[in-house]
């Protein structure tokens, strides 16, 4: 009997929670990756191997996207991809932190439609499916209530407030708090336990696939930094930066945001 797509990223994510436990962040070998793109472990790598040769084996029909595999346009032409990243948060994993999560969706036709996020150190389980609803450790999420953008709990980097990001070209005055690993910033939000998150930089998609689902079956909503809804299994495999949360805050946060020409000028 064919396993259901959310079982198996579930089953995959608690295997794969396994195997990066078995190396200790501080001791586990790390390089850096070219261009900037930041560190990778042997964790990261471990991790990755396993997910690749377990999920294409369990559905070899389906494209393949992820953070430690060599892109091709492959992908391009199946209906259904999984967008994986093998460890969010590789900066903290490698420090000796507990928050990095494992980030893994599936996206049929761009759109999302099963998310996991596990923090194996955490021993958080999130997960969601389109039309299904979304959990943590099996407890229904619901994303904030609250409206106004002012006084909002937003998790967002701290680049993120300076001034020519905003129409009023001042720091926004909404409290800003961080976390390592986006998809637990995603996760976090859509929990309630904060009201929004922003990134205004270009941002992977393997970084926020899952959680875009998880919001959004929570009750909240994403976009891009220009609002459009997000789209994914694109040809650079990159978004124009996120902005989610309920959707009357989503609405004032967004307009509040300078528009782009004028925050890169």
């Amino acid at each position: 009997m064919l396993v259901p797509d959310l079982d198996l990223l579930v089953r995959a994510a608690e295997h794969a929670g396994d195997i990066a436990c078995r190396y200790t962040g501080p001791t586990a070998k790390r390089w850096d990756k070219p261009d900037g793109a930041g560190p990778v472990t042997e964790a990261d790598l471990a991790v990755n191997a396993y997910l690749e040769e377990h999920l294409q084996q369990a559905r070899p029909d389906y494209g393949w996207l992820s953070e430690e595999t060599e892109d091709t346009s492959d992908r391009l032409d199946r209906d259904q991809v999984f967008i994986i990243d093998p460890i969010d948060g590789t900066r903290s994993f490698a420090e000796g932190s507990r928050t990095w999560a494992h980030s893994f969706a599936i996206a049929s036709k761009g759109i999302v439609t099963q998310a996991v996020i596990y923090l194996p150190q955490r021993d958080l389980m999130f997960t969601a499916s389109a039309g299904g609803g979304a959990f943590c450790n099996g407890s229904a999420l619901q994303v904030s209530s609250h409206h106004d953008w002012t006084t909002a709990s937003v998790l967002a980097p701290k680049p993120n407030l300076e001034p020519q990001h905003w129409r009023a070209a001042q720091s926004p005055s909404f409290q800003r708090h961080f976390r390592p690993s986006l998809a637990y910033r995603m996760a976090t939000v859509a929990s309630g336990r904060f009201d929004a998150m922003m990134t205004l930089r270009a941002s992977w998609e393997w970084d926020i696939a899952a959680g875009d689902l998880l919001i959004r079956e929570a009750g909240g909503y994403c976009s891009d930094r220009t609002g459009q809804a997000l789209r994914f299994n694109s040809p650079q495999a990159k978004l124009n930066g996120v902005l989610a949360a309920n959707q009357p805050l989503h609405q004032s946060l967004w307009q509040a945001l300078a528009p782009v020409d004028q925050a890169q000028s």
